[in-house]
């Protein structure tokens, strides 16, 4: 039996992500049993995410129910665009006012949309589920695609310089493209003609991708290969698995990946017709998505590029937008990791690029359109975020230790408002809770060239500080096993956590 004297230290890095498919006996030490509004980081580490404003100081206006939630936000022409209810109004980013652009259509449903230049000129394509196509110009001209094949169109698609339509009620196993250069002519005669394709399943989204136009149906998967319509062929990916929705279809880190009926997946294409696999990506995290795809009403989803960051996000239809719920999916080199996101509540999403600048917005139920990853709030509400590891026996869970220090390695990014937590012996009732150990006193580093000269106290800048601190707090309790928690304050910039050392005595064995 060991000398109480004898002492150890255990150490890990944070990787991994969530892991709810596993019992926290078998989880490797840096992955995590919660992470709620923390990212995986690309650089290493789990960060606490950014907030999100108002792009767009005034409500979108109503139509005719208080309960209209933002159907579309894109930007167009140097304006935001937004449908909300039956009707497209746009406005300027940063603006107090919304001006109609409404075409008069009736019952929209779930917006999909897609900017094109066939002539020239840059237009804007909507298409809402209800009504015709409708196209607009840089003046915000409307013009209705009223070819009836196409009426009530759900998907709209840019393929070889021709228009591409599914999804329409009548005809929910067709696509329909139009003459090339004219996303309004349907003739079938010239060099360029207008078709149509059929498959054997209702057809849930379309998607470019790699030089082909993808074709995601409830369970099966097409691709239509050619340069025009003169040699256009469709021949099937899989058939044994679809997509629940087109709104969670995302171009991401070199793949498409998607919602399927078991979770996300990926179209690991290649630059040869036919190498295409599909695999599941979420395994770790599937109860997630089995909850979600039994109760969800709508689907929405985003991916921010420099971070490697897909987000989708769940609206469950019996409870409404205030209990969305999203799952943020990061690869890190060959693997994915998974975290939780909560507080944001997107209807519907966009991203575009500004001056270089990857720009997320999302509209919301409350009727506002929001620019995601600003600030460090979420519109003036504090981001709850939480971590907590595995329950770690520190190589043998046979012996009791009295635990000493714990060293965080974590770097901020300005002054912090996070508690740590010890919880023992996978908390028990009967085992030790010591109270929270604040790490708002850990210095944030001064960097040389970036940080500002005269830092006050709350800024907590340390004249030569090291952009990942290590944090040392003596520690109280004693246990077989130990988790650690971090919760989050939310009001304060965000940081990462990078790695802790637990430091311990060893004691009696059981």
């Amino acid at each position: 039996m060991p000398e109480l004297s004898q002492t150890g230290a255990f150490p890990f890095i944070c990787e991994g992500g969530l892991v709810k498919n596993k019992s926290t006996f078998i989880m490797k030490p840096g992955e995590a049993i919660e992470l709620l509004n923390f990212e995986p980081d690309i650089e290493g580490g789990y960060r606490r995410i950014n907030g999100f404003n108002k792009y767009v100081s005034a409500v979108v206006p109503q139509t005719s129910s208080a309960s209209e939630e933002v159907l579309m936000v894109t930007t167009f022409a140097s304006k935001v665009v937004a449908a909300r209810g039956e009707k497209i109004f746009i406005a300027d980013a940063g603006g107090s006012s919304w001006t109609e652009k409404d075409t008069g259509r009736t019952s929209a449903g779930t917006y999909t949309f897609e900017r094109f230049n066939f002539d020239g000129s840059d237009k804007l394509i909507v298409a809402d589920g209800n009504n015709d196509p409708t196209v607009f110009d840089t003046s915000f001209n409307a013009t209705d695609v009223t070819q009836s094949t196409v009426e009530g169109a759900k998907f709209v698609a840019v393929f070889k310089d021709h228009m591409f339509y599914a999804g329409m009620s009548s005809t929910p196993q067709e696509v329909v493209f139009s003459v090339g250069f004219d996303e309004d002519n349907f003739s079938t005669g010239g060099s360029l003609p207008a078709g149509s394709v059929k498959v054997d399943d209702t057809i849930t989204g379309l998607k470019v991708f790699r030089d082909n136009l993808f074709i995601f149906c409830e369970n099966r998967i097409f691709q239509m290969t050619g340069s025009s319509s003169s040699d256009f062929a469709v021949k099937p990916v899989t058939r044994s698995i679809g997509c629940v929705n087109g709104q969670t279809i995302q171009e991401f880190a070199g793949d498409l990946i998607f919602l399927g009926p078991d979770g996300l997946r990926t179209v690991a294409g290649t630059a040869r017709i036919g190498d295409v696999e599909l695999g599941t990506i979420s395994s770790n995290v599937q109860s997630l998505f089995d909850l979600n795809l039994a109760n969800s009403g709508k689907f929405t989803s985003i991916v921010i590029p420099d971070k490697t960051q897909y987000r989708i996000f769940f609206t469950k239809a019996s409870v409404g937008e205030n209990l969305t719920e999203g799952v943020i999916c990061v690869l890190k080199g060959q693997q994915f990791e998974f975290s939780e996101i909560r507080g944001v509540r997107p209807t519907a999403t966009d991203t575009f690029v500004d001056q270089g600048n990857v720009i997320a917005i999302h509209g919301s139920g409350d009727g506002f359109v929001y620019r995601q990853e600003q600030g460090n709030d979420f519109d003036g509400t504090a981001i709850n975020a939480r971590y907590r590891s595995p329950d770690l026996t520190l190589n043998d869970p046979g012996i009791r230790k009295n635990m000493q220090r714990v060293i965080v390695n974590f770097s901020p990014e300005s002054s912090i408002d996070a508690d740590l937590f010890l919880r023992y012996d996978y908390e028990a009732k009967e085992s030790a809770r010591p109270a929270a150990y604040p790490l708002d006193s850990a210095d944030v580093a001064a960097i040389y060239g970036t940080s500002t000269y005269g830092l006050t106290s709350t800024t907590k800048g340390t004249y030569g500080g090291s952009s990942q601190p290590l944090f040392r707090q003596p520690v109280e309790g004693s246990g077989f096993a130990v988790a650690l928690r971090v919760n989050d304050g939310g009001v304060t910039a965000p940081y990462s956590l990078k790695g802790f050392q637990l430091e311990y005595q060893l004691g009696a064995r059981r």
